[in-house]
């Protein structure tokens, strides 16, 4: 049971310990120093070594392959117990998992996969050093168009030679690797022609921007990333080199997972705007009684309990229909598409609710706005999940 919105997803006892230690470190280490992160957009260095001591920064990787062998429903409550009180913390995790470990542990080859994937569950080196991992997609020329990837990789005699350049990438000055896309074939077939290869940070060529200066989740870590003639070995392509040009469907399938992360990242700062209004609601006095007895209050809060819980039965199942092995696409959509759109719509009104202090740095509910906005832009717009989800449901209408 959430305070103020009652929900039974009948969760198993391990899934129950990990949220029961996840809310414990949030309340001990994540809550206090969130709007000091905000403010001073440090990234929680410590914060993440945390995370790794308890062995969460591998949490939905088997442990065969070096992980914690936790389900994906359970890696979806750390993610939204963290964005309750730092979205900030919260992104920078899921990135770490979905996008920077995961795909290298479901696509690498058994070399790749033990090379790499151990130390980005581990997630410090042994001089105490971050090594978390990040994705490169995005580009400045190619957003919701990813398949407009204009980084080339040419293949030479005994390497391959990679220029270009990647946008809006989190984690990068605290990586150890790179999962990332390169145009290979300059005529490819429609869909092909696009490798993905993994490199090391540090290699020479390879190069990180200043951080970004962001409007929210400023504590995260947002960069691009340069490849001025960076040389990689033949063997760097992700899956082989039977893998080459075919790379972007893996890509489009990480995509979809992070869709769920990005579904419980909003889905947290909803509920931890929905927490901050509801408490204030029930404190604050106007006419000699809590405002929470006014209709207009009352009403408003009540609509960000039956949204928040909806967000919620969306984004659980779609973690569920991963787990099950099932076709999670269309459902992890929907699920990131509504908890996003919530999450805006919850900072929002939560701020209508508290009034002048709202709007002020007092409350953390200014904070979680800004942060929310992020949710309804990353791993694809509003609009690109409209469009995803219109073409499941409506299916190849051409020539019909």
């Amino acid at each position: 049971m959430t305070e103020g919105i009652v929900t039974n997803f009948d969760l198993t006892e391990e899934q129950q310990q990990v949220q029961g230690t996840i809310r414990d470190f949030v309340k001990q280490v994540v809550a206090p120093k969130a709007q000091h992160l905000d403010e001073t957009a440090e990234f929680p260095v410590d914060t993440f070594k945390g995370l790794a001591e308890l062995g969460f920064l591998g949490l939905s990787i088997p442990e065969e392959a070096g992980g914690s062998g936790f389900d994906t429903l359970s890696y979806i409550l750390v993610v939204e117990e963290l964005a309750r009180a730092c979205a900030s913390t919260s992104l920078g995790y899921a990135a770490h998992i979905s996008l920077g470990t995961t795909p290298i542990y479901l696509f690498g080859t058994p070399a790749q996969r033990e090379k790499y994937v151990p130390q980005l569950c581990k997630g410090v080196d042994d001089n105490g050093n971050l090594t978390l991992g990040c994705f490169g997609l995005t580009e400045p020329g190619a957003g919701s168009d990813a398949g407009g990837t204009k980084t080339r990789a040419e293949k030479k005699s005994d390497h391959w030679l990679v220029n270009g350049r990647k946008a809006w990438i989190t984690n990068p000055h605290y990586s150890k690797t790179c999962i990332f896309t390169a145009r290979t074939n300059a005529n490819p077939a429609q869909g092909k022609g696009i490798t993905a290869f993994i490199a090391e940070l540090g290699t020479p060529g390879f190069r990180v921007e200043p951080k970004e200066d962001k409007l929210g989740m400023r504590s995260s870590d947002t960069a691009q990333l340069v490849f001025e003639d960076m040389k990689l070995p033949l063997d760097a392509v992700a899956g082989g080199p039977e893998q080459v040009d075919v790379g972007f469907p893996k890509f489009m399938k990480t995509l979809a997972g992070g869709r769920i992360s990005i579904g419980a990242l909003g889905l947290g700062i909803a509920q931890g705007a929905y927490d901050k209004a509801l408490e204030y609601a029930r404190q604050r006095k106007q006419f000699g009684k809590p405002i929470g007895e006014f209709q207009g209050v009352s009403f408003m809060l009540a609509d960000m309990a039956m949204e928040i819980a909806a967000a919620r039965h969306l984004v659980y199942d779609s973690a569920r229909q991963r787990d099950a092995g099932r076709d999670f696409a269309l459902t992890a959509s929907m699920g990131k598409l509504y908890a996003s759109e919530v999450a805006m719509k919850t900072c929002t009104n939560a701020i209508q609710v508290l009034g002048g202090v709202g709007y002020t740095r007092e409350y953390d509910v200014e904070r979680m706005m800004r942060d929310a906005k992020l949710c309804e832009i990353g791993e694809g717009t509003s609009e690109v999940q409209r469009l995803v989800i219109a073409r499941s449901i409506l299916g190849d209408l051409r020539d019909k």
